[in-house]
């Protein structure tokens, strides 16, 4: 027998998870519990798969092409966060990737990019790249869930399919120094974030012109892109989230 020694290493797999529960490991995820991480047979680690919570679990096969892990006992349940949207017309690389992150952090339920009139960066965006960042981000934030991350879709598209009850947060920059603030209105939201350059005026009439769409400040100051997505995300969950 070997010694159960615990670890802080959080790791995202996609199998299921369950009392007694064998998880195999692939190569890359072998690499890095035993090449980077150094763990050994017996280290305890925690597991999640955005489905079955968080759960403890013990290395019994360790090696360099691959291991196995025993799920052994639930530490915390599937928490699900608010119905929450965020979308946003993507930047630069480093500061995208930094939008999908905080989004996680924060609570967003699904997490879409989308191509406005003056997007600048829609060639490079790579889906499965973000997706990677939000595992990595409830990996570190100790999330259970983690939300989809949309293929790039043009906004007008976007709208063509929208749900009938889901209001939208509209951060318009033209509102800067208004106090223009958050209806109280309950039930699934999206927030959207422009590109760097603003809404273009057709994009911004028609905004207006949806019944579930409400345009709000986000303060005196004009705000990057990234900074924007926060303050939004936080102004949401303060007023309507699970931070009440």
């Amino acid at each position: 027998m070997f010694r159960l020694m615990a670890s802080k290493v959080r790791l995202y797999v996609d199998h299921p998870l369950g009392e007694g529960q064998s998880v195999p490991l692939s190569r890359e995820q072998a690499h890095y519990l035993f090449g980077v991480m150094r763990l050994d047979e017996g280290t305890v680690l925690s597991l999640i798969n955005g489905a079955d919570g968080e759960w403890d679990a013990a290395v019994v096969k360790a090696g360099k092409k691959g291991g196995v892990l025993v799920c052994q006992a639930q530490t915390k349940p599937l928490q699900m966060p608010p119905d929450l949207w965020l979308m946003f017309a993507p930047i630069r690389k480093e500061r995208t990737a930094f939008i999908v992150e905080k989004a996680v952090e924060m609570g967003a339920a699904r997490i879409m990019p989308v191509q406005t009139a003056y997007t600048q960066s829609a060639n490079r965006v790579r889906q499965d790249k973000l997706q990677v960042h939000a595992v990595e981000a409830a990996e570190q934030c100790g999330g259970t869930f983690v939300p989809p991350v949309d293929d790039l879709a043009k906004l007008d598209r976007v709208f063509a399919n929208w749900p009938a009850d889901r209001q939208l947060m509209f951060c318009d920059e033209l509102l800067i120094g208004d106090p223009v603030g958050l209806p109280d209105l309950p039930g699934p939201w999206a927030i959207l974030i422009g590109p760097e350059g603003g809404f273009s005026p057709e994009e911004r009439n028609m905004l207006r012109g949806f019944d579930f769409a409400h345009p709000v400040s986000l303060g005196p100051r004009v705000l990057r892109a990234d900074t924007a997505a926060v303050a939004a995300l936080t102004i949401w969950q303060q007023a309507l989230g699970d931070w009440v």
